[in-house]
């Protein structure tokens, strides 16, 4: 009987059996990471040049009231005027810039967006020159006031991502929690950047390098002519805004909402004296960045308008931290309790604006963005003047249960938007429709639709 060689050694060792070398064992490569729900948004062709430009007028709108108090109190002697100043300024863009996105809905953007930033930096230059010169006062409201033109890019931006990801309401999640987390680093990072260039060059630094930066950042997001939604004409006879079911109830979240930034501001800004104020705020801003940042790579499961009653209820109970360690004294404190408090605040911002996305019609998106963005600006001068009479009356610490309360407000009015939403949910369901019978079904007589059901 033949003596055979086991096959096992020439099998796995097949080297051996022929006596050439044993080849080198090879690893393959660990498969690539998925990218990023962020690094997917920013893939898309164009999306970063307008995204760019979108965050270049990000901090001069940050920037120009500082400026302005700034170089009119130190020209003229008097907060109080320049304090006038700025809030004529924002009561008028409370008045002008809803028509202007009125006009931009219309036209597009890059046709109403160059322009009207034109005349809101010539304004800003009108601004310094009365200061320069000395002119009368009222000249100093009249110049401001030809500032309200400037155009809402944020509310432009989200319009385009709303226009490249209509029917992908993930990837619109995170692109609203991005424009967020820019609108959070534009107001961290405007007052700071003015405070700096008006200190350490001259007065009127900051209104004139804001100005360079706004019609700089405008240029470079309206060149993106890609990405911009078309112009959908308008319907004869088309209603107010105000008048579409949802509207006003969700404006009234953001005017409580406002009022909630205002007045933290202004409490924080009293109660801590010097440069630690800034540096709070600052951390306030973000801790509600970073999250975000965060809720931005999240899958939501919720409704819009349950996830925004949750978050106002988290931003309620979180506010009490600070009105609780500011009796402490203890700056650290204050510090950790707001950059906590901070945390609710982008998420719920990011649910509202989705909200507005939802219930306005696409082809008056920059409409409602920007009315939506009125509504936060009349709240916070609301919470300030409400923040600056408290804490001069009745102390600075009392001033940190306003946003506790305005927070509160702004959960308890989702309830009708959450109504408008659940009907509209059921507007956009089909009829139900009987399928008929089944082919085993027609087999047996006398069977109708009530016994199948």
């Amino acid at each position: 009987m033949p003596n055979r060689q086991p096959p096992a050694l020439s099998l796995a060792l097949p080297g051996l059996a022929s006596g050439s070398p044993v080849p080198a064992p090879r690893f393959t490569e660990p498969a690539d990471r998925p990218p990023g729900p962020y690094a997917r948004l920013l893939s898309a062709p164009g999306v970063r040049a307008f995204a760019a430009g979108a965050l270049l007028t990000r901090l001069p709108m940050g920037m120009f009231s500082v400026s302005a108090v700034i170089m009119i109190a130190g020209s003229r002697g008097s907060y109080a005027l320049a304090g006038a100043v700025t809030a004529t300024g924002l009561a008028v863009t409370a008045l002008v810039a809803p028509r202007t996105a009125r006009l931009v809905d219309r036209h597009g953007q890059a046709r109403v967006a160059v322009p009207a930033a034109v005349l809101a930096v010539l304004g800003s230059l009108a601004l310094v020159l009365c200061v320069r010169l000395d002119a009368p006062d009222w000249t100093l409201f009249a110049a401001y006031a030809a500032t309200a033109t400037t155009p809402n890019t944020g509310g432009m931006s989200r319009a385009r991502w709303a226009h490249l990801h209509r029917g992908d309401p993930a990837a619109l999640h995170t692109a609203n929690s991005f424009e967020q987390t820019a609108d959070e680093l534009g107001f961290m990072l405007g007052p700071v950047a003015a405070a700096l260039l008006c200190s350490a060059l001259f007065p009127e630094a900051g209104t004139l390098i804001g100005a360079a930066l706004l019609l700089c950042g405008v240029l470079v997001f309206t060149a993106q002519r890609a990405t911009e939604p078309p112009v959908t004409p308008r319907r004869t006879g088309a209603r107010s805004l105000l008048r579409a079911p949802g509207t006003v109830p969700l404006l009234l979240v953001f005017l409580a909402a406002g009022t909630v930034f205002g007045a933290l501001e202004i409490s924080a800004l009293a109660h801590l004296e010097g440069p630690w104020a800034g540096a709070v705020l600052g951390l306030q801003a973000l801790g509600s960045g970073a999250a975000g940042l965060l809720y931005g790579t999240l899958r939501p499961a919720r409704s819009p308008a349950a996830r925004l009653t949750l978050w106002l209820a988290a931003m309620t109970a979180l506010l009490t931290l600070p009105a609780l360690t500011a009796r402490t004294g203890s700056a650290v404190l204050l510090a950790v309790a707001l950059t906590a408090a901070g945390a609710a605040t982008a998420p719920a911002m990011v649910t509202a604006m989705t909200l507005v996305q939802r219930l306005t019609p696409a082809e008056r998106l920059n409409e409602g963005m920007t009315l939506a963005v009125t509504a936060i600006l009349g709240g916070i001068a609301a919470g300030s003047a409400a923040a600056g009479w408290t804490a001069e009356h009745l102390g600075t610490v009392h001033g940190y249960t306003l946003p506790v309360a305005a927070a509160a407000l702004a959960c308890a009015l989702t309830g009708p938007v959450r109504r408008h939403e659940r009907a509209l949910d059921h507007r956009a369901l089909p009829a139900r429709r009987d399928p008929g019978p089944t082919a085993g079904e027609r087999g047996r007589p006398g069977l109708t639709g009530d016994d199948r059901d």
